[in-house]
């Protein structure tokens, strides 16, 4: 099979195709051929040599990244129960040091995959890692309750586009985004949008009053300038690890309460999450899909920015299977 590796930490053209053998799963692991992978910005980031992903990845160059497949379950090793060979299946695999989803096959444990079953192949790909960054956020870190106020930054990317849907079940939601992102998020089900690129961009976040809670999905400066929109007892939970601490001394200094999280498997998070989308209560947004060859220039659109939901690397095993 080919896989598409980080050679050496540094721009996009330092991801290299290169061959290798296909793995035999272990006990309790299967083995996917992957129809789609999702791009991610920690993709990107750790491609770059930044984050705690290149930095224990430093010495295992050259290194294969991505966390989301989904795919064609091809063989199944010993003590497997809950998969068979031909189900299609997705999930965020390797989390967080192995990864391996920008290639032809992975080998990945029985409890980081769950059956399709009725959502397609893309949507599966663009769905685990982004989805289950967002429900974690606003529920297990944020504490988000029904009839809250949230302020999501950068509602109209890979995570915020989800957080989004999720949080508007209940929440009143206003999200940050560029001016052309604004009628997306609208249908999405936030109620407000600010434009972050106006000087005061905070001001207008809180014209309504502050926020229970904020999910910070930008970090640095701008996490930074958001611990104002927060209130009182409110809490401002921040993804990118980066800069985590920088927020939370920030916040330390304001009184504010500034929790970071890294994301972590969860099968049953993302069965719930599958449900909505087969029900049409979540929708996925995928804006590009390059194949494996082309992932540099799907790491140049992810840090040019602007990238509205999802992007996709497409495996030839794609072909002929249904969407």
């Amino acid at each position: 099979m080919t896989q598409l590796q980080i050679t050496a930490f540094g721009d996009p053209s330092v991801l290299r195709l290169n061959p290798s053998l296909d793995k035999v799963p272990a006990e309790g692991e299967v083995r996917v051929r992957i129809c789609f992978a999702g791009v991610n910005p920690i993709d990107a980031k750790t491609r770059a040599g930044l984050g705690w992903a290149a930095a224990q990845n430093k010495d295992n160059l050259p290194w294969t990244p991505g966390y989301d497949v989904a795919g064609v379950v091809e063989k199944v090793g010993p003590c497997v129960t809950s998969l068979a060979e031909g189900e299609l299946v997705c999930g965020m695999v390797g989390f967080p040091l192995a990864a391996g989803a920008y290639a032809e096959s992975v080998v990945a444990r029985e409890e980081e995959l769950v059956k399709l079953d009725g959502v397609s192949l893309r949507q599966g790909a663009a769905l685990p890692l982004a989805g289950l960054t967002a429900w974690q956020g606003l529920l297990e870190h944020g504490g988000l309750q029904s009839g809250q106020r949230v302020l999501i930054l950068a509602g109209a990317g890979g995570v915020g586009h989800l957080a989004v849907q999720f949080a508007a079940y209940g929440a009143h939601v206003v999200a940050t985004a560029s001016g052309d992102n604004h009628s997306f998020l609208h249908s999405l089900g936030a109620s407000r949008m600010v434009d972050y690129h106006q000087a005061g961009w905070c001001t207008e976040a809180i014209t309504d009053g502050p926020f229970d809670l904020v999910l910070d999905l930008v970090g640095g400066e701008s996490g930074k300038a958001a611990l104002a929109c927060v209130k009182p007892g409110g809490r401002l939970v921040t993804v990118p690890t980066i800069t985590a601490q920088q927020i939370k001394d920030a916040g330390a200094e304001l009184g504010v309460e500034v929790v970071g999280m890294l994301v972590h498997p969860d099968r049953t998070q993302l069965t719930q999450m599958l449900t909505l989308l087969r029900q049409g209560e979540v929708k996925i947004t995928v804006s590009g899909e390059y194949t494996l060859a082309e992932g540099a220039l799907a790491h140049q659109a992810i840090e040019q920015g602007h990238v509205r939901g999802k992007l996709l690397l497409r495996m030839s095993a794609a072909d002929g299977q249904p969407g």
